[in-house]
């Protein structure tokens, strides 16, 4: 395709986007931008998150990373698969019980005012850290694959890349994203499709039976890892990471729960976690599947880009035909969004109703506060991802996501497990000093951990570590006394 292709199929794209913003941000209301006015069908809520879950860092990394670690990652995702049992049946009963828009009142009204700030703002920086992460990786692609052929600067696509989010979930919000993320998971799927039929092609695999037997064959469709405990890909390494990851990156995480709050109630909520948890791993499965035959293909013909350039390089290779790699682009734009444009909602969410507290605020000054604050959090975005830009040169995104979100999500893992695993209170003045402590520590044991435990390399379970220290820190600031608390 010719970057001015492009840039005409980019600008139809949010152009249907805008439109469907526009149909649903006619009310213009808080309570529509933070809960869809709790009216949001289940099945909707359930396909849309798909694509929020796996985003363009699942798009490009996953494939990218078969080479290199085979199919290992499956073993994390069976581990998604049942901390998901744990968020709609202990973590999202409690959200409805409690009536939440923000999650994280109920450190407020468990422990107290500076746990609930605390929790607050290692969201907002987890989120904010995850959201620039995923954005930073596809402006990267369209900046190789547009931009820079116009001589366009890095700087400049990505505050395009911004805007245009801004632009369709400015009124909306969550109500707007629940109807543009079911588009986006849909646009995504066909992609990976339509990507994997022309690879099965070139590659003579002329039935789904052949590209079964293809995957089964091949070496680098390895699932299982029990051999060495100090590997990284370990499988009760990644299993239990799996688990800890969502219970974390989903549960104890307003983007993706503010999306389950929408729900009309709690039965409905959990019909659309449970579905969205079984239909995640068999996505995840054609994910892998394209980066085994992407592999294959370049092996073949020559192909020397590997891990997150892998799949772009290919898929606008002139031989692969306009149609393949126009959807390739559209998949790739529309797994980025789903993830980001959510995120830019939750985070104006989380600082309006837990830093700002605009729900004490006079209601003539509470939706003029909500529009400032998304603002403010679209130029964040733009700043983090520069910094990206400066600090990540020859990486795979999703890895390196990963890593992150142990050390920001590790904190808040800890404070809802005290919370709801003890009947303790905490000196509560101190919580963000153990908040601070805690991935210090965990920081400090990853980088010193092959020497300390005999060549014993920490993997993704560094968020485990790091909540079980948060938890060991708010049991060291607990309280004698113990006053019956309402949970």
């Amino acid at each position: 395709m010719s970057p001015t292709s492009i840039l005409v199929l980019i600008a139809c794209y949010f152009g249907l986007l805008v439109l469907i913003s526009y149909f649903t941000g006619k009310e213009d209301s808080n309570s529509a931008f933070f809960k869809a006015n709790k009216s949001a069908p289940w099945y909707l809520v359930a396909f849309g998150m798909i694509g929020a879950s796996l985003s363009g860092v699942t798009f490009i990394s996953v494939p990218g990373a078969v080479e290199a670690n085979q199919f290992g990652y499956l073993q994390v995702v069976f581990g998604y698969f049942f901390g998901y049992l744990v968020i709609a049946y202990v973590l999202l009963p409690l959200y409805y019980r409690l009536n939440l828009t923000s999650i994280y009142t109920y450190l407020r009204d468990r422990f107290g005012i500076v746990s609930y700030k605390t929790g607050s703002v290692a969201f907002l920086i987890s989120r904010t850290v995850g959201a620039a992460f995923r954005l930073f990786l596809v402006a990267k692609v369209l900046q190789l694959l547009v931009f820079d052929l116009f001589n366009v600067p890095f700087a400049i696509t990505v505050i395009i890349t911004i805007a245009l989010i801004w632009l369709y979930t400015f009124r909306g919000g969550i109500k707007t994203i629940i109807f543009t993320d079911t588009l986006q998971t849909l646009f995504m799927l066909i992609s990976v499709i339509v990507t994997i039929s022309f690879l099965a092609s070139a590659l003579d695999l002329n039935s789904v039976s052949a590209i079964i037997d293809n995957t089964t064959n091949s070496p680098l469709s390895k699932v299982f890892f029990f051999g060495d405990s100090n590997d990284p890909q370990f499988f009760w390494k990644s299993f239990l990471s799996g688990i800890f990851i969502t219970i974390t990156m989903t549960g104890l995480d307003q983007d993706m729960m503010q999306k389950n709050l929408t729900c009309r109630n709690l039965k409905d909520a959990q019909k659309n976690m449970v579905s969205f948890s079984i239909v995640l791993i068999f996505v995840n499965i054609l994910f892998l599947v394209l980066g085994l035959m992407l592999t294959q293909y370049a092996n073949l013909n020559g192909i020397t880009a590997t891990k997150d350039n892998l799949f772009p390089t290919i898929a606008m290779l002139p031989k692969i035909g306009v149609i393949t790699s126009a959807f390739f682009l559209l998949g790739l734009i529309a797994a980025a969004y789903s993830s980001a444009d959510s995120a830019l909602t939750s985070l104006t969410t989380s600082f309006c109703i837990d830093i700002v507290e605009i729900e004490h605020k006079e209601e003539s000054k509470r939706k003029k506060i909500r529009k400032q604050v998304h603002i403010g959090f679209s130029l964040v975005l733009v700043v983090v991802i520069l910094l990206f830009d400066l600090i990540f040169k020859d990486v795979s995104v999703i890895w390196e996501l990963f890593k992150a979100a142990g050390y920001t999500y590790g904190p808040l893992l800890g404070l809802f497990a005290f919370g709801l695993l003890s009947k303790s209170h905490i000196k509560d003045k101190f919580v963000w000093i153990v908040a601070i402590l805690a991935p210090l520590l965990s920081y400090l044991l990853n980088l010193y951990s092959k020497e300390l435990f005999n060549g014993y390399e920490i993997g993704f379970e560094i968020l485990i570590i790091n909540g079980i220290l948060m938890f060991i820190g708010l049991l060291a600031i607990k309280k004698k006394t113990y006053n019956a608390v309402n949970q």
